[in-house]
Order: C-alpha cells, then structure tokens, then sequence
C-alpha cells in the first residue's frame, strides 16, 4: 500500500507540527489554530499540484519510494521497530516501504507519533478571536516596512514577491506570523509538503492489519483563551523581528539542502541524510516564545510530558508485546541526547539501518 504524501488539515497539533516547532511551543501555536481555524487555511490537497513551483536547481523524486530504513530497539526477544519521518517532504512522491507493511503485519501494536491536542471552548474561541486578529497584526497599524530594518526588509520584500505573489494584506502582520506565512508557501511552491503523510499511512496499514494503535496525546485544555493570546503578545519585538530574519535566512540559504534532505529520505539513504545539517528558523523563533516567562514554562512542561508519556509506552510495549512499531520524527533518532539515546541509557538494545 502507498499513498502520496499530502498535508495534515486537523486543528489538533499533529505531529509533524510538533516536530517543526518543538513539543510545547506545538500546543501554543495550536491553541491559536484552535482559536481561529480561518486563518490556519492552507491550500486545499487537491490544489497543491497547480500551486506554481520556482525555480529550483535540483528535480525532487517522483513516484513510489521506500523512505528510510527502520531503527530496532530490543529487549530480549521482543522488539520495536521505529520509523524516522522528515517533514517536509517531497510533494509528487508516493511513500511505501514493505519492510514497515510487513512489520506491522506481525507486531501486536503501533505507536502513534507525538502530538499536542488543544480543547477551546467555542464560545469562548469566538469571544476571543477579536484578541487574537488584533495579536496577529502589528500594533498601530504599523506595516513590515515601518517595523524591520531597511536592508532585512529588502530582503524579505524580494522573498515574498517570490512565493507570496506580493500579497500586500501580510505587510500587517507581526513579524514571526508573516515568517509562518512566508515559510509555508516557499515550502509549497519549492516541490514539498508539510504535513502527516507518512503516519496517514502506518495508519491505514495499522487499521486493515487490526492492529491496536497507541495514541502518544497530551491533551492541554485552554480555560483562559484571552490571556493566552496576551502571553503571546508579550513575545519582545526584537525576537519576533528575529524569527522573521532567521525564517529569511533559512529560505535563502537552506531551501536546497532541504529539498535535498527530503530526498535522502525518500530514497533512503540515512548516512547522508546524517551528513546533510538540518537548516531551519525554529531555535531562534522559540527563544522569542521562550523569552515569555509563562510561555517558557508551558513549553518547558509539554516537552517533558510527551517525553516522559514516549517513554513509557515504548517500555511497556517492549515489556508486553513481542513486535510493535512507532513513528517518531527522524530528528529524535539521529539526535545524540534524544528520545532513542534515551532508551540506549536505559539498558535497551538499539540498532541503526
């Protein structure tokens, strides 16, 4: 079975969102997408075909592809087999790897990748969406150009005639939500897809196999929607410009070795995809977050919690079942400190493809 990739359209905070921003920060921006599902729109699936490509310097793959190899982590004779995603990747290739189709067809469980579900009360989203059309914009009716440094708005200026067709209605958004909105289309009109393609898939197999699924969900309940939009007004001005110009600087720079990294994956080749540094504007857009004392401890405490909520249902699968699979974002199997070298130091056997 494969399928082609295409984006997530849910409201809750889906995985690869949670990848892209950071568990945590993931919740924040969802309680916001929650709040007001207009401005979260992205082009339809079946429109992103006829979305018009720039020019780019090397052609992404096309058709069946298998993705990467699976990490084993073992205990004994029972195993986990995890699957590594990449978001974005490429828009016109459809994803099968019969070596997942076939551990699945055997194991007694799948593991869901991590996610972040926010709850907004819909009377109150409603009585707050005025705060937070007012949080998006700029405070007296300030413009990008009146906001950014001259040579930084040159630059972003050249950027959105490139992918945002000099949509003028962004000129009036902060700084870090017009780098949501400029990124999100740069990734469009470059050849990929953000989104939960991959998973979409393990669940389908998981689903027509009947094997049981493990949702790995921290569920954040906001009971105060204003004053979270308040919280995220608090971002200082110098971080939200910031996040904006490191947004820039990924698309001017990196947009090649990403469209390239996501087609290591797509073809597998993990070695080099280990070789090819990752380039993307989330550590400087979550140090603006971060600068907000409340901010910081909701990121901090959501992070720990999909963490620690991983953790033990990865060992109580390697306790119980004999085979299971998980999807879990390739960052946290290729990073040194994270949640597989955590199971490393736990006593667990793991093995790289």
């Amino acid at each position: 079975m494969g399928s082609r990739v295409a984006a997530d359209r849910r409201t809750a905070c889906p995985p690869a969102l949670a990848a892209r921003l950071s568990p945590g920060v993931a919740g924040i921006a969802c309680a916001l997408l929650a709040l007001a599902p207009a401005f979260a729109a992205q082009v339809p699936p079946a429109a992103l075909s006829d979305v018009p490509s720039a020019p780019v310097e090397e052609v992404l793959v096309t058709g069946e592809q298998p993705g990467p190899g699976m990490w084993r982590v073992s205990d004994g004779e029972h195993e986990l087999w995890i699957l590594g995603t990449l978001d974005p990747l490429p828009r016109r290739m459809t994803w099968r790897s019969r070596e997942a189709e076939r551990v699945i067809a055997r194991s007694q469980a799948v593991i869901a990748p991590p996610a972040v579900s926010v709850s907004v009360g819909f009377f109150k989203g409603l009585l707050a969406l005025p705060t937070l059309l007012h949080a998006r914009t700029n405070r007296g009716g300030r413009t990008l150009r009146d906001i950014l440094p001259a040579a930084l708005y040159d630059r972003w200026a050249a950027l959105k005639e490139r992918f945002l067709d000099e949509d003028d209605t962004v000129e009036q958004l902060r700084p870090s939500v017009a780098a949501h909105e400029l990124y999100k289309r740069a990734i469009e009109r470059s050849g990929l897809v953000s989104g939960d393609g991959i998973w979409s898939v393990v669940e389908k197999l998981a689903k027509t196999q009947h094997v049981p699924v493990t949702a790995v969900t921290i569920e954040l309940t906001v009971t105060d929607p204003k004053g979270t939009i308040r919280e995220l007004e608090q971002i200082p001005a110098d971080g939200d410009v910031a996040c904006l110009g490191s947004t820039i600087e990924t698309l001017e720079t990196g947009l090649e070795p990403m469209r390239r990294r996501a087609d290591l994956w797509a073809r597998g080749d993990v070695d080099a995809l280990r070789q090819l540094p990752a380039a993307d504007q989330r550590t400087t857009c979550l140090d603006a977050v971060m600068a907000v004392p409340e901010l910081r401890t909701q990121v901090l405490e959501v992070r720990a919690q999909l963490a620690d909520r991983w953790l033990a249902d990865v060992a109580h699968a390697l306790a119980t079942n004999q085979s299971t699979l998980a999807v879990l974002p390739i960052a946290q199997l290729l990073d040194p400190d994270g949640w597989v070298a955590r199971l490393r130091e736990r006593g667990y056997t793991v093995d790289a493809p």
